[in-house]
């Protein structure tokens, strides 16, 4: 293991630090922020956007969407939730999002579910309703249509996606240290 990583450094100015450590930037749109829960330590980028505002009518809070500890949403993505029409009546479906997730620059995530542990590449589009298991790598490009089902520790590829190969039994600790490690190496600078 190389502990002498480079910072990623960030321009302090650009990010907002809460107290549960996650990092926000002010150039991501974040809509309907009461209805999307950060569980710590997690990094939103540049340019990403997170439409906690489509949500089911009706009086309250709901939690549209919810992202674990440990998350990279990269530059530009965009994060909504799943949506359908049944008998008439449209609706937006909640979207979960586990621990240790890498979401790459400029994909497109409309995911029922993704679990822990899960690398997503870079200008991907994960399709409505999708369900990705734990531990589980899309590679970049990949489209994966709506309601796929990606097993655990599998990676897919391609458009559309399908499965590539199995992963490693050791996929969950190599993640773990990775999405820490990106989250260590993450660090402001002072604007000059």
């Amino acid at each position: 293991m190389n502990f002498n990583q480079p910072v990623i450094p960030y321009n302090k100015a650009e990010f907002i630090e809460t107290d549960t450590g996650n990092k926000v930037s002010r150039r991501a749109t974040i809509s309907g922020p009461q209805n999307i829960i950060l569980g710590g330590k997690t990094v939103i980028s540049s340019g990403a956007i997170i439409r906690g505002d489509l949500r089911r009518t009706g009086p309250g809070h709901a939690v549209v969407i919810s992202l674990g500890r440990y998350c990279v949403v990269g530059e530009g993505c965009v994060i909504r939730p799943p949506y359908k029409t049944y008998r008439g009546n449209f609706n937006y479906y909640p979207m979960k999002i586990e621990n240790h997730v890498h979401i790459g620059a400029g994909s497109v995530v409309e995911a029922a579910t993704i679990g822990n542990h899960v690398q997503i590449g870079k200008n991907c589009i994960i399709g409505k309703f999708v369900i990705i298991k734990d531990c589980a790598r899309i590679a970049d490009n990949t489209v994966l249509p709506a309601n796929t089902v990606v097993p655990a520790l599998s990676l897919f590829a391609g458009v559309p996606g399908r499965f590539v190969e199995d992963l490693p039994e050791t996929t969950q600790e190599l993640v773990e240290m990775q999405t820490k490690q990106y989250y260590q190496r993450f660090q402001p600078i002072e604007a000059e």
